[in-house]
């Protein structure tokens, strides 16, 4: 926690002892909570300026003391010289310009998307291994195919039948390990740290180290990617890797597209090397027509389930957000310790 107290000259105090701030938030998404976001109640004046021109945008950022984004770029940075606290609006802070930004400017970050995480990938687990996909299809087709009137449809598992197996085990993969132990899966998980103590309520059956990822993808029927990528975790699952798991096991990716390497990705689920993937995380964003982003047709493919980066979509996470940043605002204005900072201000000499 840090306090961050306000240079002199800026601000405005009111009769309780609060400053009203000037906060400008640019993500249209968390603005679609306005009100959760105004419900410290602190007399601030809000510019909500998603749909803004970019430099009506940039104008207000330069008189801002609290900025609310998904991304600042070096120009909006630049422009946010009076600002002491930049808030993203999610746990992820690439796209901020840290470089830019003024010494005095703290930077907060949020999360709250562990659990509908978690969820999806017991949804995407459970279509893949009983093939709903291409059940869906085939009726959608006019063919009833079940065990009952064809030999080749396979008997479908239990998830307590599966082993489960994390490549990483922060917040997320913390989660999908509780929900899936909940749910009789027997949960195995590589992290950076072996020797770390669990986080609370995860009690996997086995902990490696990121040196004896194999020995885990070996005995997993479905491997979850859960790691942040660096510089460390790019390509992390590559040719090796994917040779290394069952041919009956699925990948789910929930991580970054870069995490697995999509050439040996596509290759190993068309050539029937592993028995399919799920896919919420992508190598780009969507660009001229391309979708989803990615150099190979994965949308081609009958063994995958795909979908938009929206895994961690629910309600619930972008109002625990909003909470989360009116909170801090609230502790910024009445000089208390802001949560969640993951860039300290420097204090001004």
């Amino acid at each position: 926690m840090v306090a961050v107290r306000s240079p002199a000259g800026t601000g405005a105090a009111v009769a309780d002892g609060t400053e009203s701030l000037r906060v400008v938030v640019t993500d249209p998404i968390i603005s679609r909570f306005e009100d959760l976001l105004k419900s410290d109640g602190g007399a601030h004046r809000w510019d909500m300026a998603a749909a803004w021109t970019p430099e009506r945008k940039l104008d207000a950022l330069a008189g801002a003391d609290v900025v609310v984004c998904s991304s600042l770029n070096a120009a909006e940075a630049a422009a946010a010289q009076r600002a002491r606290l930049v808030h993203v609006t999610g746990a992820g802070y690439d796209k901020i310009s840290f470089p830019h930004l003024a010494p005095a400017a703290a930077v907060a970050n949020t999360f709250h998307h562990a659990r509908p995480i978690a969820e999806h990938v017991l949804m995407v687990t459970l279509m893949l291994s009983r093939n709903v996909a291409a059940s869906d299809r085939a009726l959608r087709n006019g063919q009833w195919k079940t065990i009952a009137t064809d030999g080749g449809v396979p008997f479908h598992p239990v998830l307590a039948d599966l082993t489960l197996g994390l490549v990483g085990l922060g917040s997320i993969g913390a989660e999908v390990a509780r929900v899936a132990g909940s749910l009789g899966m027997k949960v195995r998980a590589v992290r950076r740290n072996p020797a770390a103590p669990l986080p609370p309520g995860v009690s996997p059956d086995w902990v490696g180290g990121h040196d004896e990822l194999h020995a885990l993808l070996a005995a997993s029927d479905v491997v979850v990617v859960t790691v942040p990528l660096d510089a460390g975790t790019e390509g992390m699952i590559g040719r090796a890797e994917l040779d290394a798991m069952k041919p009956s096991a699925f990948l789910i990716n929930v991580a970054r597209g870069p995490v697995v390497d999509q050439a040996a990705l596509y290759a190993a689920l068309k050539g029937g090397d592993i028995a399919g993937a799920g896919l919420d995380v992508w190598w780009g964003l969507p660009a001229d027509g391309v979708v989803p982003p990615a150099e190979l047709p994965f949308g081609s493919l009958p063994n995958t389930v795909l979908t938009p980066h929206h895994s961690g979509h629910a309600r619930m996470t972008f109002e625990r957000r909003a909470a989360d940043i009116a909170a801090n605002i609230a502790l910024l204005a009445s000089g208390g310790e802001l949560q969640n900072v993951v860039r300290r201000p420097v204090p001004a000499k």
